[in-house]
């Protein structure tokens, strides 16, 4: 072999010995090859302070909301003592005439109690238990230890929420801006032991505004008796100057809050919380020196149109409307349940909605108001001008229809069923559509009717 030869042999076996090396290294290596880098983590978007701020508002103002007495028990603790009253007062009783209660304020143990019939609900006592444990919906009050309310106030919750009734009539969970259309606040105001402030105010003795709080009924109110004085100005088809509680939810682009007109919902917050609710606040109107239209207000001793804190005490209205307000316009209307309507007929009806039965001249879809300056002669719905001419406008507003169906839905008091338009003049839906059928002399058939009713109860 030459010496070439040998080189070349001894190369190989170097090389195949290399190969066989790296082979059986190569079997014996049981460890996968490192996992790829995980990808790095998005960075976080970035705070947007606006949406903060909104948050933010949102919980503030569902806390006024349900909670803010804006300092009202000055009114109805010490001037007309009404939680003398209302320490008299059984759960019973307090739910036949609409207070509510929040069953997520109540303990699991207290449930249980009430579930077994351990809790004696015709006892007064039971009811100071239930203030004390902030359950009572728009009612601020606490017990004095002794069987008494030391203080006793009301929130905006009083009648603009109510509750789904899901543990028993009247005790649920909380629904707000649901008009509770089951509280009667004319007979609850009307216990009150010293209603003669009241009576001085009107210019009328006790026994006459005992008749005419009473007179009111489920579910209405009359805000305007306390600037004009006058509880006969009403229509022939109802019994009182009140007009029903308005829902303060689906409020979002309309343009006036309440039936006729009075402002936007920060003009009419600042006016219940202050004239009516008699928190302690400030309210500028000068429309309210109109002493022909609203002689108890224009009235020297009262000037509400120019209403404010007592001399060296603070404003505790003013700094919450933004934020009530806020909270007021988040709130949507409610869905009609499934099977609250016929779908088929429904869709019928939304034909006519559109144009035989011109309901969307004023009903502009999808705000159901007037996309603009939403008010109306009563000539032009043909119906009087009376509760109206009670507002400084003369007019009424194009209600929005979202959450026509919640006029029923959680209503406990038959006599508070239904009911429509501002003083409830009209049942049923049926009523209002006859009524236009009529009015504007549409000609539309019994079966279009109908047709229209069932979309309006899908809204």
């Amino acid at each position: 072999m030459s010496a070439i030869a040998f080189r070349s042999r001894i190369a190989c076996s170097i090389v195949l010995a290399a190969a066989l090396a790296a082979c059986t290294a190569s079997k014996n290596d049981n460890v996968g090859p490192p996992p790829p880098a995980p990808p790095a983590p998005p960075a976080p978007p970035p705070v947007d302070p606006n949406k903060t701020a909104a948050d933010k508002t949102f919980d503030d103002g569902q806390k006024i909301f349900r909670s803010d007495t804006f300092g009202d028990e000055a009114f109805w603790t010490n001037t007309i003592q009404l939680n003398k009253a209302i320490a008299t007062v059984d759960p019973t009783t307090a739910l036949s005439v609409g207070l509510k209660v929040d069953a997520d304020a109540l303990p699991a143990s207290l449930v249980a109690d009430i579930k077994a019939g351990k809790v004696d609900l015709k006892a007064p006592a039971t009811t100071l238990a239930l203030l004390d444990l902030d359950a009572v919906v728009g009612v601020k009050a606490s017990s004095d230890g002794a069987g008494g309310i030391k203080s006793l106030g009301i929130t905006c919750a009083l009648c603009h929420s109510t509750v789904d009734n899901s543990f028993a009539p009247g005790i649920g969970k909380r629904l707000d801006g649901w008009p509770n259309r089951d509280l009667n606040v004319g007979a609850i105001v009307s216990l009150a032991p010293n209603l003669q402030p009241v009576a001085t105010l009107l210019g009328v003795d006790v026994p006459t505004l005992k008749s005419v709080l009473t007179s009111w009924g489920p579910g209405k109110y009359d805000a305007e008796i306390f600037l004009d004085g006058n509880p006969t100005l009403h229509a022939p088809e109802v019994n009182s100057s009140a007009t029903l509680i308005p829902p303060a939810y689906g409020l979002r682009g309309v343009n006036m809050h309440t039936y006729t007109g009075w402002g936007s919902i920060t003009q009419w917050n600042a006016f219940v919380a202050v004239l009516e609710m008699h928190g302690q606040g400030s309210y500028t109107d000068t429309r309210l020196d109109n002493s022909a239209k609203f002689p108890v207000a224009a009235a020297p001793a009262n000037h509400m149109g120019h209403t404010v804190p007592p001399a060296g005490q603070p404003d505790l209205v003013t700094s919450k409307l933004g934020a009530l307000e806020f909270y007021e316009l988040a709130l949507e209307a409610p869905t009609p349940p499934a099977g609250s309507f016929d779908a088929a007929a429904a869709k019928r009806g939304e034909a006519l909605f559109t144009g035989a039965a011109k309901c969307a001249t004023c009903h502009v879809a999808p705000l159901y108001t007037d996309a603009g300056w939403n008010m109306h002669d009563g000539a032009e719905i043909g119906i009087d001008n009376i509760q109206a001419n009670r507002s400084p406008d003369g007019k009424y507003r194009t209600t929005p229809l979202h959450g026509l169906f919640a006029h029923d839905a959680m209503t406990t008091n038959p006599a508070a069923k239904g009911r429509y338009y501002h003083d409830g003049r009209f049942a049923t839906l049926d009523d209002v559509v006859a009524h236009y059928n009529t009015a504007m002399s549409l000609a539309l058939s019994p079966a279009e009717q109908s047709d229209l009713v069932q979309y309006l109860k899908s809204l």
